[in-house]
């Protein structure tokens, strides 16, 4: 082999290993650094090693954020999924207006957030809010402690269905045609068709859409704290939220580089645990 090689092959991904070094292992690293010291930002830094650590896991604030982001995770998540499958069979179908829809359903998610925030946030409110105006009733939607959190859940699902709705349809494109063919043949209702055929055949894109959504959930700030900043009574506040506030409101640095690195451990932990569970049902050869 000749020694070119080698280095050609070094050159060309030097620009993804600059940039993963750059944004990925440069970052995480000065985060458990700066994790292990007392830093308002302005400050002297004081060396407390894993004090911050202990001190997150003791006085229960992160154990609330991980509960808050698991319940937004486990609701937003699933039905983003469930809804964007549903909207995909029938965007799919070439139906006439379906073009223009495609383009419709997906606004919502190329909008920023913290836009999206501000102007659900208008629609919940309680006295002038158009939703409650429409019901023609007085509902606290954001400040009620037990409405905030599901609130946010469903605008996370009204933002998120039209892009994996997409990727659904980019999934069900693959199917061979044939295959639904012999099933109907064989007496396969709609139903059957999709349960054992579909769902099955698009294990590919659920593992790359429940992946990359179970990280987006865990990380979601700009509309949680467009909407309700992090209340009421904390209910919404998310690992995000918890990490603003400490290093910007609370100025503890330190904690709240743990609470990131903590929260990278646990997306990482949570992408394996996802990985190994598809790994032996995905099935990519279609032919």
């Amino acid at each position: 082999m000749s020694p070119r090689r080698p280095l050609a092959g070094w050159l060309l991904i030097a620009p993804s290993l600059i940039g993963v070094t750059a944004f990925l292992i440069l970052p995480v690293t000065l985060a458990f650094v700066v994790s292990l010291f007392r830093w308002s930002l302005l400050g002297e830094q004081q060396f407390v090693g894993l004090e911050n650590y202990r001190s997150l896991l003791a006085d229960g604030v992160l154990a609330n954020s991980l509960l808050v982001t698991a319940i937004f995770t486990l609701i937003s998540v699933p039905v983003s999924l469930v809804l964007g499958l549903i909207l995909a069979t029938q965007l799919v179908r070439a139906l006439p207006g379906s073009a223009v829809a495609r383009v419709v359903v997906v606004i919502p998610w190329v909008c920023a957030p913290l836009a999206l925030g501000v102007v659900w946030k208008w629609i919940f409110q309680p006295s002038v809010g158009a939703l409650n105006q429409i019901l023609g009733v007085r509902i606290e939607w954001l400040t009620d402690p037990s409405l905030a959190l599901p609130a946010v859940a469903f605008v996370a699902i009204w933002q998120n269905v039209g892009y994996i709705s997409l990727f659904f349809q980019a999934g069900l494109g693959r199917i061979p045609v044939s295959i639904y063919e012999a099933a109907t043949l064989d007496g396969a209702g709609p139903l059957r068709r999709l349960t054992a055929m579909t769902i099955p055949l698009l294990r590919p894109t659920t593992f790359f859409l429940a992946v990359t959504q179970v990280v987006a959930s865990f990380q979601v700030f700009d509309m949680v704290f467009a909407l309700t900043g992090g209340g009421p009574q904390r209910r919404t506040e998310v690992i995000a939220s918890l990490i603003y506030n400490e290093a910007f409101v609370s100025g503890r640095l330190g904690r709240a580089s743990a609470v990131a690195v903590i929260l990278f451990v646990l997306l990482v932990v949570i992408t394996l645990i996802q990985q190994r569970w598809f790994s032996s049902r995905v099935t990519y050869d279609m032919s």
